[in-house]
């Protein structure tokens, strides 16, 4: 089992004991999502702390969404239930890296590749994202990645 999984099965038992009802709430639907997940398909996977981060930045995407259109509606109250519960979400999100910090991450690991294997050229791109995409994941936008991996390589 992931370790983010079971901060949020254990956070479970502490928003219940504190009374949050909100966090409570929010924490059980996305565990329940990510068991239908893990249980959907012909065969049962057990999720990794990359995948349950993917599945929780959609769901925190998806509450600001419905947050847009409640707000539009005119429902305030409602808006500001979404965003609360998208706010919960994103606390187990990992701190998202800044245009500097995600530029020296690529930089760092395309200078270790081609200290390794020489100049990296443009066919050689997958061989520079696996890395880094692995470094990054879910803290920065994968095709503002892309296009840096590329600017660097040309």
């Amino acid at each position: 089992m992931s370790t983010l999984k079971q901060q949020l099965k254990s956070d479970v038992v502490a928003h219940m004991k504190a009374g949050n009802k909100v966090a409570l709430t929010t924490v059980r639907n996305v565990l329940g999502e990510i068991e239908t997940r893990e249980k959907g398909g012909k065969n049962p996977v057990e999720f990794d702390d990359a995948q349950v981060i993917t599945l929780l930045q959609k769901e925190a995407a998806k509450r600001h969404d419905t947050a847009g259109i409640y707000t539009e509606a005119g429902e305030s109250d409602r808006a500001a239930a979404e965003l609360a519960e998208a706010e919960v979400i994103e606390a187990y999100l990992p701190k998202a890296l800044n245009a500097e910090e995600a530029a020296a991450i690529v930089d760092r690991i395309i200078s270790g590749l081609e200290a390794e294997q020489g100049e990296l050229s443009m066919r050689q791109m997958g061989l520079a994202m696996k890395p880094i995409t692995a470094e990054i994941a879910g803290r920065f936008d994968g095709k503002a990645i892309s296009e840096m991996v590329r600017k660097r390589l040309q």
